[in-house]
């Protein structure tokens, strides 16, 4: 007997047909509609086959049946039975039957009625208006699809509210955090009394372990025994954390599980591993080229292959199997949206060390009372530690070739710069756009080509940059701001910053540097702004480095590509816009700058530096704090004192 279903299994109402012509006949009402399989056939009121079914899709439950040249009422039978039983199918006098087992009964065939009416000879006149309306063609899948749900479900997770959701899930519990980061607080960094910031420190840590890069959504298990159970890879993908919207508006598939098949189908399996057992591991086809073009080195999955000095000469398998799904470029734009600067002008002052003859942290007393003051105290103490701004500049050059402009920038040459960035992803960005306008057209059909192109000159540069730091210093960058974040956030801060109630900021943080930067004239551009530049371009970034598009010859996956980021592609034109004053989308006609480098390929700290000078003149004079040196202090100490203080001014 088939399975009781939880819905009544129906025929989409097709009521009205005309002779050799075709109808489509559709199944409805099933919860699970790809879990069965379907049968068809249509008879006349002798219970004679009648008309032909010529085309069908995978399971049958959409067919096309070819009408009969007979006017007349025909009756369509079809049923459904589960996956998992053995059906044959095969046609006969045009009729469609299914060869099961004896257990199977045809009890609950359903049953529908279309009416053939014959066409008019004579001429019809249309008395009432009739809507006319022209539609897209559809949208074809291709692998690489997969990839792109992928990373904007990684960078999601990656989220500031996330992030301070799981500090506030340590933070308040005490039993949790002493049984999975009491016994590491102690040891974890060289200095007394910094108890608060070193579980600080190690909670952001476990954090970016537990969300970065792809691994199987785990309901049943915490993160910290999720990361020490389970080994991560690419081919356990479950796709858990998308929603129908997800699938439906943004990939235009019929079915959530075909996105499961296109993840399979787009992962390679080629990749042999010289291991006692001969087994094989599925990467990525970017990563897949890349691996073979080092036949002879060895892959190393064993967890203490990065520490001993023997394996040194073998390849990291968790690099294919697991990559980080990290991009600078995040780091980069909030620290051109002054995050750092920020917490640096905090820090300053927690030190008592002014900055001007007017300090406009003058009256900025953190009590020790206050949970801030002790974390404050770890942050300062643990300043060695961290990333220096040279080393930041030098890998923003390295991968994408942007620098920033300020007082503490020191004077420096880097080795290998990425001067095509710039202008290959504005490029790029600024194709998309004209792509959009031509697909929204619907009496004409958009040419992905162009895209493809960009799309394939950003993935070369950005392949290019990849290189020393790269992985290991946005990896640091991000552990580093997060905290900076999760700083500014805490509460305190409210009495010592005068934010502004009545602006909704997405995130806690930012009210505070929209504060600072007030308080220090750094710009009226609110740091919201910088924010989107630093998420959406990171989801645009991640899907063109770790896509094959050197590989890729097909249009429709650059196609696809442009529909599917389409939301992030927009977001990040209109927030640079707001930025630097830079439309990436204007088209460019006015052959009297032909000659000229156009904006979009400008430094975009350039731009930054130059809104800021033209928006300091219109301040009043006297507004600003004038820095100072005051002659009694060492060169050293003065060099330092100007090396942390704000470097976009």
């Amino acid at each position: 007997m088939p399975e009781k279903t939880e819905k009544t299994l129906a025929m989409r109402p097709v009521k009205q047909a005309f002779p050799e012509s075709e109808v489509r006949l559709t199944a409805t009402g099933l919860v699970d509609p790809d879990d069965w399989y379907y049968a068809w056939r249509v008879v006349d009121e002798d219970k004679e086959p009648a008309g032909e079914i010529i085309r069908r899709d995978d399971r049958g439950r959409s067919v096309i049946w070819s009408v009969p040249a007979e006017p007349g009422r025909y009756t369509v039978e079809f049923f459904a039975i589960r996956e998992g039983i053995d059906v044959t199918r095969y046609h006969s006098d045009g009729i469609e039957t299914l060869k099961l087992s004896d257990e199977i009964d045809w009890t609950g065939v359903k049953t529908d009625t279309i009416e053939v009416e014959p066409r008019k000879e004579a001429d019809v006149r249309i008395t009432e208006p009739v809507p006319v309306s022209l539609e897209r063609p559809g949208i074809i899948d291709t692998p690489g699809m997969a990839l792109n749900p992928v990373i904007r479900a990684s960078v999601q997770a990656l989220a500031f509210e996330n992030y301070f959701a799981w500090m506030d899930s340590i933070c308040g519990n005490p039993e949790l955090f002493r049984e999975r980061l009491g016994r590491y607080v102690r040891n974890a960094a060289p200095y007394a009394d910094m108890i608060s910031y070193k579980a600080l420190k190690l909670a952001t840590e476990a954090f970016l372990m537990a969300n970065v890069g792809v691994h199987p959504a785990r309901g049943d298990l915490t993160p910290f025994d999720e990361q020490h159970t389970h080994r991560r890879s690419l081919g356990r993908e479950q796709f858990s954390g998308l929603s129908g919207e997800e699938l439906d508006d943004r990939l235009g598939l019929d079915a959530g599980d075909k996105l499961d098949r296109l993840w399979r189908r787009y992962l390679d399996e080629g990749i042999e591993v010289q291991d006692a057992d001969g087994s094989r591991i599925e990467t990525l086809p970017y990563l897949a080229l890349v691996r073979n073009q080092l036949p002879e080195w060895r892959i190393e999955f064993r967890k203490e292959a990065e520490e001993e000095v023997e394996l040194c000469d073998r390849l990291m398998g968790r690099k294919f199997t697991s990559p980080t799904f990290l991009e600078l470029i995040w780091s980069y734009w909030h620290e051109e949206g002054m995050l750092c600067q920020t917490i640096g002008a905090v820090a300053m002052r927690f030190q008592n060390r002014g900055t001007g003859q007017r300090d406009p942290l003058m009256e900025m007393t953190i009590d020790p009372l206050r949970p801030l003051n002790n974390l404050l105290w770890g942050y300062v103490q643990d300043e060695q530690h961290r990333l220096t701004l040279p080393r930041r500049l030098a890998e923003y050059d390295q991968e994408y070739g942007l620098t920033l402009f300020g007082r503490a920038i020191p004077p420096f040459q880097t080795a290998d710069p990425r001067s095509r960035f710039l202008e290959a992803f504005h490029t790029l960005l600024h194709r998309a756009s004209i792509f959009y306008k031509e697909d929204d057209d619907t009496t004409m059909i958009a040419d992905p080509f162009p895209v493809l192109n960009a799309l394939r000159d950003v993935h070369l540069v950005l392949a290019e940059g990849a290189n020393n730091s790269f992985g290991g210093l946005p990896w640091t960058a991000r552990h580093e701001m997060l905290i900076q974040q999760w700083l500014l956030a805490r509460p305190e801060f409210r009495d010592f910053l005068p934010s502004r109630v009545m602006v909704v900021n997405p995130e806690p943080w930012m009210d505070r540097v929209d504060a600072m930067k007030r308080l220090q004239g750094w710009g009226e551009t609110p740091v919201r702004y910088f924010r989107d530049l630093a998420r959406f371009g990171e989801m645009i970034l991640l899907s063109i480095r770790f896509g094959n598009w050197g590989d890729i010859t097909n249009r429709e996956e650059a196609g696809n590509w442009a529909r599917y980021w389409r939301e992030e592609v927009q977001w990040y034109m209109h927030a640079y816009e707001t930025v630097t004053g830079v439309d990436l989308s204007a088209d460019t006609y006015d052959v009297r700058h032909a000659q000229l480098p156009p904006d979009r390929f400008t430094q975009p700290a350039f731009l930054l530096r130059q809104r800021m000078v033209e928006q300091r003149r219109r301040l009043p004079a006297g507004t600003l704090a004038r820095p100072y040196h005051r002659p009694r202090l060492p060169r050293q100490i003065r060099r330092e004192a100007e090396a942390e203080s704000e470097y976009q001014g």
